[in-house]
């Protein structure tokens, strides 16, 4: 199979006994490997230099990120006050970016925005967010397992898909067929999109993708710009930053592969664990505070022992939204959420 085969059929992924960045233009592979801590040169920024529009800038990252991080940080990894002082207070992860404060229950005053916008296809959940999510943005669904975030990013796909677009699936955990397959069962035809080039699924050892995904990072805007790819979806960056033994060099390789994201202008979503302590927190503390939109997914128990899946946005850049946690399912057909229903 050539390098590129898996692109132009939209259907077939990269052979894993390739090298480590076959999956897209053959480029030499990276021999430094995952867990080694890379060193920036003495002009070297270890995030290169923040990205513009309304990105943290390099000073910011470097003073949340620096090896000695603030008391409470724990094991190496930053503070919440950390990070807020890299993201100002329209994008931290408590905030909305422009969020009303008050009651959002109705969201009785009209709306006017000349963002391009887009809904999620998730039943419920768009109708918590006030013109929809402002496209190219770069979201993340949270949550621990069994929360239904694969789901979450299938159905993101399936309904822009379905409503003329083109989407890639990049998947570090599962083959390409138990994505298909996955994804007819709830009655997504992914194999017609895949032959009709306007899906593809790419499956990835994530130690692979850990070694070079400088590359990979470099090669997404080809990438989207040769399939023309509105929609994308890693699932899931949690297992990318485990391949990283260092914590400075996991925060650098996420922060540089986030903002590559960012910048090619597609409007993409990652799906990442979130930590054993804290639902609002992902496992690591980093992809929470690089990404414009955040979607709690969690398991809410009652004091009588009842428990039931809900949702929470935690916030969305440039979008107004609800602030209420409410309840959700996983069916057949993906998941509803019941924005009219109390958890309880």
């Amino acid at each position: 199979m050539s390098d590129d085969d898996w692109f132009e059929s939209g259907s077939d992924s990269p052979n894993r006994e390739a090298r480590d960045d076959d999956w897209f233009e053959g480029d030499e592979p990276s021999e430094e490997p995952a867990d080694e801590e890379a060193t920036p040169g003495p002009e070297e920024s270890p995030f290169g230099g923040g990205g513009g529009g309304g990105e943290p800038s390099m000073d910011d990252f470097e003073a949340a990120f620096d090896a000695g991080t603030s008391a409470g940080g724990g094991g190496g990894e930053p503070s919440v006050d950390d990070f807020e002082a890299a993201f100002d207070t329209g994008t931290s992860a408590g905030g909305g970016g422009g969020d009303p404060a008050g009651d959002d229950e109705g969201f009785d005053e009209e709306f006017e925005s000349d963002i391009p916008r887009l809904d999620l296809g998730i039943t419920g959940l768009d109708e918590m967010i006030q013109g929809g999510v402002p496209k190219r943005s770069l979201m993340v669904a949270m949550g621990s397992a069994g929360t239904g975030k694969t789901t979450f990013g299938l159905q993101f796909l399936q309904y822009g898909i379905a409503n003329g677009e083109r989407g890639i699936y990049i998947t570090l955990e599962e083959t390409e067929s138990a994505i298909r397959q996955a994804a007819v069962e709830k009655g997504w035809p992914f194999d017609e999109y895949i032959e009709d080039d306007r899906l593809a699924i790419v499956d990835l050892d994530p130690v692979e993708m850990a070694n070079s995904l400088r590359s990979i990072g470099n090669d997404l805007p080809r990438l989207i710009e040769r399939f023309d790819a509105d929609r994308l979806v890693l699932d899931s960056v949690s297992l990318l930053e485990m391949m990283y033994d260092s914590p400075s060099r996991r925060r650098t390789e996420v922060f540089e592969f986030a903002r590559s994201l960012k910048q090619v202008g597609v409007t993409a979503m990652v799906t990442s664990e979130a930590s054993d302590e804290d639902d609002y927190t992902s496992k690591y503390g980093i992809i929470e505070y690089l990404t414009d939109a955040v979607f709690v997914l969690q398991y809410v128990r009652s004091e009588f022992q009842e428990t039931r899946l809900a949702v929470e946005i935690q916030k969305i850049r440039n979008a107004n939204h609800s602030r209420e946690t409410k309840p959700y399912e996983i069916t057949g057909e993906g998941i509803s959420v019941y924005r009219q229903a109390s958890i309880f």
